[in-house]
């Protein structure tokens, strides 16, 4: 194997083949549904079902048993038929192998904390240190295709999937600051400012008005940090639909939190990021078109965004405050765009020495 392909498919000693990549990516399906039920349940129900043994922790649990027990039988299976550990694990899946381990130990730390200090309830949830260890640990499992498909050069549905999983694993830590699911713009979300007392005014303040900016940059920077590094490996070879449903993963975080209103929109999004890709064709050899496409996907996403909340309920922010965020959510898609594709200017200054 290529000292190449090796670093690009995490160390591992030996090629995979779609075949193991699609069973991975299809258990880890059954994973992350799991993590979305513990999700909608710590946000939906009441906080009195002080249980670890839980429905949608039994979905989660087993999800997890399942995806491990194919990993580590397959590393086993190698092991015994006389494979060096280095090489037991398909190319991108050594991550995953240790992704079980510190889930794993999440797991039983999480059944610690809930018997010591009970069920953890909306941000607390993301926040838990058993939590952050299960979101690593799962987040090193799910993404084994990505890297496998990484390293291969291919751009198929297991590797989309993988992405679309790995994505969710950061949306989970960072929804806390997530416009889709407190969406802070529209009417009847504000709040009043902690040191005016309690008021029957539902005028937006600048504390909603701050948190609202925010979460939109954030969620912009964490979304095109996933779909810049693909765009720019595969460029045009991703299938069409591979940004929709990106993006529609990117709308489970509505979903969990009751803001139906925000799938259309994530969808329609998601289809118009296609769209872009085959029209402005960005990619490592196309710079401006890549700053182009990182600019126009926020600035599409933020607008059908605002004009969803337009047509349920209205928007309580000033034009300024919703224009400027549509605008500063295409910035940061810039900026993001030239960390995952640098300046030009930077190969000049090596010339130069």
């Amino acid at each position: 194997m290529r000292a190449a392909d090796r670093a690009e498919g995490g160390g591992a000693g030996r090629r995979s083949g779609v075949v193991f990549d699609w069973w991975v990516a299809a258990l880890s399906g059954w994973l992350v549904g799991g993590f979305l039920l513990d999700v909608w349940a710590h946000h939906s129900l009441p906080a009195t079902q002080e249980t670890f043994f839980t429905p949608w922790h039994g979905v989660l649990y087993s999800g997890f048993l399942a995806v491990a027990a194919f990993l580590v039988g397959t590393f086993v299976r190698e092991i015994a038929r006389g494979r060096a550990p280095r090489e037991a694990m398909p190319a991108g899946y050594g991550a995953s192998l240790a992704g079980v381990g510190i889930f794993f130990a999440g797991g039983l730390g999480d059944v610690a904390w809930h018997l010591l200090f009970g069920i953890e309830v909306d941000v607390e949830a993301l926040l838990s240190p058993s939590h952050l260890a299960l979101v690593l640990g799962a987040g090193l499992i799910v993404s084994g295709p990505l890297r496998s498909a990484w390293g291969r050069g291919e751009a198929g549905l297991p590797a989309v999937l993988s992405l679309g999983y790995a994505m969710l694993a950061v949306a989970f830590v960072t929804e806390v600051g997530s416009p889709f699911a407190t969406p802070w713009a529209a009417a009847g979300v504000q709040t009043v400012e902690p040191w005016a007392g309690v008021s029957s005014r539902t005028e937006p303040t600048a504390t909603g008005q701050a948190l609202g900016v925010v979460g939109i940059l954030l969620q912009t920077a964490v979304l095109m940090g996933f779909v810049l590094p693909a765009v720019r490996r595969w460029a045009s070879a991703l299938p069409f639909g591979s940004l929709t449903l990106l993006f529609a993963f990117a709308a489970t975080t509505a979903l969990t939190h009751g803001q139906y209103r925000f799938v259309p929109v994530a969808l329609a999004a998601g289809l118009l990021a296609d769209l872009l890709l085959r029209a402005l064709e960005p990619s490592a050899e196309q710079a401006t078109a890549m700053r182009a496409f990182a600019f126009a996907v926020p600035v599409a996403l933020y607008g059908l965004y605002f004009l969803a909340l337009a047509f349920t309920g209205g928007v309580w922010w000033t034009a300024e405050l919703w224009t400027g965020s549509i605008l500063l959510a295409g910035g940061v898609g810039v900026l993001v765009s030239y960390l995952v594709l640098p300046s030009a200017a930077a190969p000049l200054r090596q010339e130069a020495r």
